[in-house]
């Protein structure tokens, strides 16, 4: 067995590993590059993965750092079976196809920009009907549930805790075991039950997007946001909160309505205001028998609905511009997190130049994105063309993290790692992949390998 690193080492995307055997060829997730100029080759570069030659997907989880090069490898020949829990073939489904619209919206646009400079069209990196052909594929694998998916290789998944339906695997080929963590969330997560301890394994590839350090513990994350939503509620203000529309809105949401219950804030008007958000919201009440026990006995009550009694979904362009001049106290949840895009700029360009405006980041800002230029203090920004002035307060919550700290990646670690594992630290930056390396170090006594794209470990 060999396995050959197709993204995620020493960058978080594109994640992907190609597991050989002399029987078979077996993907484990196929990401999307993202946030380098030079992402639009690496995505359309499908290195040592032949479509046509390849037996089957296991996919740990839906984000497009993990499946956002599905589609390429459909359009390109592939037919076989991709495995995955109930939930990720959903969340999934509902992520490629906004990710088509946008390949197709971004090449329409540059081959407007090509043929006035006289150059060739631009051609998307897939379609809509590329990402439509993706589900169809998809064979349901149920957590804990050992199947085969390939000539001689077997998969199991189990409980990864960092979305809906996430999952790591452990994978069995020549009497070999791998195991792939996928993406580790943290312990007491709202809706998500905690991540299930690996097998040990020959083989482990272990993420470390915060290997260098923990998180700040949720309780104070929750409280910070009840200080500013309080605030906010007496002074009447517009809080405008950019969101990840999957996982993150909703765990907003459930902060909110946690505080509404307790008599921490009074009910007050809330706008979810992305259509990506309010789907990905329906597809969490259809997937109750993966929330823990808090949330499963919240749901039963029909306590959210009780809590969020202000709570409006906005699915239309039209609902979204009547908030143009809204009045508070209100909050709006829109996307994108990081502002490079979506239904918060608009609100942005029409309230970020009030003193009564709040705006609260509860996500990573990346660098050169808009929200990384508010979170650093900028005095005016370019929002869709216009100079607009920054009057509104900005708070920063580092907390909400979908991503287990250092302590928790040990932790799991210590369940995986035996005597002659190897372990391979993946979907981290240098910075934090060598922190951890560091600590594993001293605490297994096992140097960490640290590869490359395009890298082959055997085990």
């Amino acid at each position: 067995m060999r396995i050959t690193l197709c993204g995620a080492a020493g960058e978080v995307t594109g994640s992907g590993y190609l597991v050989e055997t002399d029987r078979a060829r077996v993907l484990v997730d196929f990401g999307m590059f993202q946030g380098r100029r030079a992402t639009d080759g690496h995505n359309r570069d499908l290195g040592p993965v032949d479509p046509e030659r390849l037996d089957a997907v296991v996919v740990t989880h839906a984000h497009l750092d993990h499946t956002g090069r599905l589609p390429l490898l459909v359009a390109r020949g592939f037919r076989g079976p991709v495995f995955a829990t109930p939930a990720t073939r959903e969340f999934g489904a509902l992520i490629l196809a906004d990710s088509a619209e946008i390949q197709e919206g971004d090449a329409k646009r540059l081959s407007i920009e090509a043929r006035r400079a006289g150059r060739r069209p631009v051609e998307p990196l897939y379609t809509r009907a590329d990402a439509e052909r993706v589900a169809p594929l998809v064979r349901h694998v149920g957590y804990e549930e050992r199947r085969e998916v390939a000539p001689g290789v077997s998969a199991r998944l189990f409980e990864a805790g960092h979305i809906l339906g996430s999952a790591s695997v452990e994978m069995r080929a020549g009497g070999k075991t791998v195991v792939f963590s996928g993406d580790i969330g943290p312990k007491g997560a709202p809706f998500l039950r905690d991540p299930v301890l690996p097998p040990r394994g020959d083989v482990v590839f272990l993420e470390s997007t915060y290997g260098d350090r923990d998180h700040r513990s949720l309780d104070a994350t929750v409280a910070e946001l009840h200080g500013i939503l309080d605030r906010a509620v007496r002074e009447r203000c517009v809080v405008l909160i950019p969101s990840f529309a999957i996982g993150r809105a909703q765990q907003v949401l459930f902060h909110i309505a946690e505080l509404v219950r307790g008599g921490s804030l009074p009910d007050f008007p809330i706008f979810l205001d992305s259509p990506m958000a309010i789907d990905a919201t329906a597809l969490y009440s259809r997937h109750k028998e993966l929330f823990d026990a808090e949330a499963r006995s919240l749901a039963r009550r029909g306590q959210f609905k009780e809590d969020l009694k202000g709570l409006r979904f906005l699915s239309t362009a039209d609902e979204s511009r009547r908030l143009n001049d809204l009045d508070g106290p209100a909050v709006v949840i829109a996307g994108s997190g990081m502002c490079n895009g979506g239904r918060i700029l608009h609100h942005l360009k029409h309230h970020l130049w009030r003193e009564e405006t709040v705006v609260v980041f509860v996500g990573y800002q990346g660098e050169g994105t808009l929200g990384h230029a508010l979170v650093k203090g900028a005095p005016h920004v370019a929002i869709l063309g216009h100079r607009v002035r920054v009057a509104a307060r900005i708070h920063t919550l580092g907390g909400f993290s979908a991503h287990a700290g250092k302590t928790e990646l040990l932790d799991w670690a210590d369940a995986a790692i035996g005597a002659g594992t190897r372990v391979v630290l993946t979907h981290g930056e240098d910075k934090p992949r060598a922190a951890l390396a560091d600590a594993i170090r001293e605490r297994f006594r096992v140097d960490a390998l640290l590869p490359l794209r395009g890298d082959t470990v055997e085990p």
